[in-house]
């Protein structure tokens, strides 16, 4: 069965960066669309980021547009995300998810990887001055 764990969070400052990193074990990670997933304390989840099976489609949202970008290495069954220019409302808990697909309806990825998907226990990011 897929599992997946989250490293890098931990506190920055704003303008600051940081690396996650979804390492997956028990199955191929290149067999799933990866998104990550963030949930700020109080508020709904949000899709970051979304990337299709063999890295040629990368969706980010609007809000971390040109300053996130997320990649991945199938041998080494880990997907990252690197975020640059950190703001104080990128403030939340990261979530790595495996499923069928990615796309740019990244509430549609959410919903589906909810029901079909494989989602690891996230990392906390901080961004704080």
């Amino acid at each position: 069965q897929l599992q997946l764990v989250e490293s890098g969070g931990g506190v920055v400052q704003p303008g600051g960066s940081l690396r996650l990193s979804c390492v997956a074990s028990g199955g191929s990670l290149g067999n799933y669309g990866v998104a990550w997933v963030r949930q700020a304390p109080g508020k709904e989840r949000e899709g970051v980021s979304c990337i299709s099976r063999s890295a040629i489609d990368t969706n980010e949202a609007a809000t971390v547009k040109g300053r996130f970008s997320t990649s991945r290495d199938n041998a080494k069954n880990t997907v990252y995300l690197q975020m640059n220019s950190l703001k104080p409302e990128d403030t939340g808990v990261y979530y790595c998810t495996a499923g069928p697909a990615c796309s740019r309806d990244l509430m549609a990825v959410i919903r589906t990887n909810t029901d079909f998907g494989t989602w690891g226990q996230g990392t906390q990011v901080t961004v704080s001055a």
